[in-house]
């Protein structure tokens, strides 16, 4: 009897989250149902953590040679890559730039590429195979890198990568002199400002009008529809699901948020391509012309609610105030006020404060669980190459949980 409780005390002990079991996979997924592709991701993370692969670094030559074989596969064998060099930025995938020249329909042709690859485990857990086809989806609609090849199962690298086209460009003011993290407080200045503004409303105003045409170049995303809250069920499940899968241990205001985020989510008004991480920061412009060359980061995009890129958008992080300081410009750009209403002159579409509430409480939510979840465990577990930066996430998630109180408090 003594050793049989012994054994219970000590299986209490495993944590599940580091080495989880078929059966606690399995539960997880079926209580918080997601899209089919963000399923298969979350799902091949689990799998891969239960069997206790940590970071590893890859050297340059070894990508460059699994970058030979996924090329090959695609264009033959004559072509070569030259200069291969890391590339900074990105806090969550493994990024190199090479240049590759290869004959296509015997036609020389040359072009300068990036390598972006999953590390074991990233700060967001996410799709290469989505990130091709809304890239592809997008090429002539807005500014995109034009993305050429997909290794969605990692048949040729160590990770799922893909290779897109490098994109000329900053996403800060050479003059700013910042060491701040993923664009937080990113002031362009009031020479860049108007002239960014009025780009990136009108563009994200594009993706989210024709969020219904592109749907079917998008075979990865699962279809939303008008007059139903299925794809926002989805996203707060996804977040959810994260959280279960990651959090250290469980917080009570995380599970009354979520009961609140299930009960209270709007059916859809308009079906928009949303970009999921929109805001300063996630584009690169060139300083001289003051035009935006390319939208990044479109890992976490979705077929769902304008709103949420516009309360991401929005979000506390990524303000700060005016030269004067009489007014907070979101995202470094505009007064809330005069940002919303900039934002309906430009896209042609409505912004429903009460939905625009719901989503500010959702992106608070998926806010923490990204940060204090998957943060921590990814940090912990030594699973990425960005260890400071994630660590970093980790200690702001407190920040984080009180404004997602606040929110709530502010919507109810």
């Amino acid at each position: 009897m003594g050793e049989a409780r012994r054994n219970i005390m000590d299986q209490d002990k495993i944590d599940l989250r580091d080495r989880p079991t078929d059966a606690f996979i399995e539960n997880i997924r079926q209580r918080f149902p997601v899209e089919t592709e963000v399923d298969r991701m979350l799902t091949r993370k689990m799998h891969m953590r239960n069997k206790g692969e940590v970071y590893a670094a890859h050297s340059l030559e070894s990508l460059v040679d699994g970058l030979k074989g996924l090329i090959r596969a695609n264009v033959g064998d004559d072509f070569t890559i030259s200069n291969a060099n890391w590339l900074t930025g990105g806090a969550s995938k493994i990024q190199v730039a090479f240049d590759l020249a290869w004959k296509e329909n015997g036609e020389a042709k040359q072009q300068k590429l990036v390598l972006r690859m999953e590390p074991t485990e990233s700060v967001v857990e996410t799709s290469r195979r989505r990130e091709f086809d809304v890239l592809q989806a997008l090429n002539g609609v807005v500014p995109v890198p034009p993305c050429n090849w997909v290794d969605a199962e990692a048949e040729f690298l160590p990770h799922p990568a893909l290779v897109y086209g490098f994109a000329s460009g900053v996403t800060k003011p050479s003059s700013l002199d910042s060491k701040q993290v993923t664009g937080i407080g990113l002031n362009y200045g009031p020479k860049l400002r108007g002239p960014l503004t009025s780009q990136f409303l009108e563009q994200m105003g594009t993706f989210h009008r024709l969020g219904g045409e592109l749907a079917d170049r998008l075979p990865s995303f699962d279809k939303a529809e008008v007059g139903s809250n299925l794809s926002a069920l989805r996203q707060v499940n996804w977040w959810r699901r994260v959280w279960e899968e990651d959090r250290q241990q469980e917080e009570p205001l995380m599970a009354v948020t979520y009961d609140w985020l299930i009960a209270n989510a709007p059916p859809l008004d308009h079906v928009s391509l949303v970009h999921g991480d929109c805001r300063a920061g996630n584009f690169l412009f060139d300083e001289n012309t003051a035009k935006i060359t390319a939208w990044l980061d479109w890992e976490l995009a979705t077929l769902g609610d304008r709103h949420q890129d516009l309360a991401w958008s929005m979000m506390d992080p990524y303000r700060h105030w005016n030269e004067e300081g009489t007014a907070e410009l979101m995202s470094g750009m505009l007064p809330h006020d005069e940002y919303l209403e900039a934002y309906e002159k430009a896209s042609g579409l409505t912004v429903d404060r009460r939905r625009l509430d719901y989503y500010r409480v959702l992106c608070s939510y998926l806010g923490v669980a990204i940060c204090l979840g998957t943060g921590y465990r990814v940090a912990r577990g030594a699973k990425t190459h960005q260890d400071i930066v994630v660590g970093w996430l980790a200690m702001i998630s407190y920040p984080l949980m009180q404004q997602l109180e606040e929110t709530l408090k502010e919507v109810i």
